[in-house]
């Protein structure tokens, strides 16, 4: 087992690492830890998706069945979805498949090291090191990881200090997260990235509407292709108010809600349902939100209650 230098800055020296599996995750970080002079020495891949991906992203790197992936590794790579990881560990566990003192790190935000017992109690190193970023499964998310915060768990010194060499390695900022802690700090990264993707796609839907057919000569025609005429309008006001949101809170808040206009609030609301009632319930619930942290009029908080 490759021993480490934990004094001034400890660094992992050059390891064997096995990626169980070939998603857009595990991928992602075997190609990034393979930039940082590590080796990813096995792969497991079922689906053709998968095996596509391994042989385009980590092509030096062998396709084997788990068990063997585990047994090469000084550093093992869970990147399974979350309601995979307990029988993969469960499995690796029953069949001693992981070497004693390897290092078994999984990707998963909600969970901590605790699910890693069954292969504790043989001896590995567990860490959880989670990627706070979304991926796509193209060479960007590779790049992206040297700009991400990666939420780190471990057991004790040793293990904060193997995590957080692997994330500074690959560029990425290591950030501490509480055992118990982990399922709100979950929890507040899926509310901020995947409710944001909903919100920007109703936007996008109800702009499409109130656009389309009024296109000026020679301009591109409203579609339903992303990418388009109606996200373009989006992208700076959108990237301008959530730069703003990060660097200033709720001060950046701003429009109808934030003034109290409970006539232009009505309105909106009248013309999404026209749209879709499904986005106008989603401004309903995200205004109400907003008037709440704004401090609104009650007669706004009774529109958006809906308790007229």
């Amino acid at each position: 087992m490759t021993s480490f230098g934990i004094t001034n800055g400890p660094a992992p020296a050059r390891l064997t690492v096995g990626i169980v599996s070939a998603g857009r995750v595990g991928t992602a970080i075997g190609a990034a830890l393979e930039r940082a002079g590590h080796v990813v020495v096995a792969c497991s891949a079922v689906s053709d998706a998968s095996r596509h991906r391994a042989r385009t992203r980590l092509p030096e790197t062998e396709i084997l069945p788990v068990a063997e992936v585990a047994a090469r590794s000084e550093l093992l790579v869970l990147a399974v979805p979350d309601a995979e990881l307990p029988s993969l560990i469960a499995g690796l566990a029953s069949t001693r498949a992981v070497p004693s003192r390897a290092i078994v790190a999984h990707t998963s935000g909600a969970n901590g090291i605790g699910i890693l017992d069954p292969l504790t109690e043989q001896g590995v190193v567990p860490l959880a090191i989670h990627p706070a970023m979304t991926f796509t499964g193209h060479d960007e998310d590779t790049v992206r990881l040297a700009s991400a915060c990666f939420g780190i768990t471990a057991a004790d010194d040793i293990g904060y200090a193997i995590a957080q060499s692997l994330v500074l390695e690959i560029g990425g900022e290591p950030v501490r997260v509480r055992e118990d802690m982990r399922p709100l700090y979950h929890a507040a990264l899926a509310h901020g990235s995947n409710h944001l993707v909903t919100l920007v796609v109703d936007a996008v839907a109800a702009l499409r509407v109130a656009l389309e057919g009024q296109e000026l000569l020679g301009q591109e025609l409203i579609g339903d292709d992303p990418n388009g005429l109606a996200e373009r309008v989006l992208q700076p006001l959108l990237s301008v108010a959530l730069d703003n949101a990060l660097r200033r809170g709720p001060s950046a808040l701003t429009g109808p809600v934030a003034r109290g206009d409970s006539e232009a609030v009505a309105t909106h609301l009248r013309v999404l349902e026209e749209v879709d009632p499904r986005i106008a319930a989603g401004y309903r619930a995200l205004s109400l939100r907003s008037a709440q942290r704004a401090g609104a009029t009650p007669e706004l908080l009774e529109i958006l209650e809906d308790r007229r």
